[in-house]
């Protein structure tokens, strides 16, 4: 799908507010309720906006830590992939799992409510999975930049 200047403001303004009417995106893009309401639509259609969410606060629901955790395989192929990726979606705190390249074969972003429920997580669900080898986990200290979108355009 081919974006022009109105699709990216779009795409900008709902990354900030998602909960917009098309009158008040009307505002922002210069253009009148029902082209935002079309237009909207289309990129919803074509897959571009994958869904509206709310943006919680973490620590104010009293999940105060977050770590990045490195975790190594104990062996390759479809099967073990599979069943590491079902062991992520069964565990929420495990908030984003991504399969990367380098030294680690999946970095996890976990959330949880302290230190006490960390070492509970690690040493009761990621360590004893037959599928981990290694575990390296880096406690995050201070956010600098968390955004969740893109920038398009």
């Amino acid at each position: 799908m081919g974006l022009d200047s109105f699709d990216i403001a779009i795409l900008l303004a709902l990354q900030k507010d998602g909960a917009l009417t098309n009158a008040a995106l009307a505002g922002i893009v210069n253009l009148s309720a029902s082209q935002c309401s079309r237009r909207r639509a289309a990129l919803e259609e074509a897959g571009v906006i994958e869904g509206y969410t709310a943006r919680l606060s973490a620590a104010k629901l009293g999940f105060g830590m977050r770590a990045i955790i490195r975790v190594n395989l104990s062996s390759h192929g479809q099967r073990n992939e599979d069943d590491f990726a079902r062991f992520v979606v069964t565990h929420p705190q495990i908030r984003s799992a991504f399969s990367v390249s380098g030294d680690a074969d999946y970095i996890l972003d976990v959330r949880v409510r302290d230190l006490e429920t960390f070492a509970d997580f690690i040493h009761r669900h990621l360590l004893p999975n037959p599928q981990v080898s290694q575990v390296r986990s880096e406690i995050v200290l201070k956010t600098l930049k968390d955004d969740q979108g893109i920038a398009p355009g």
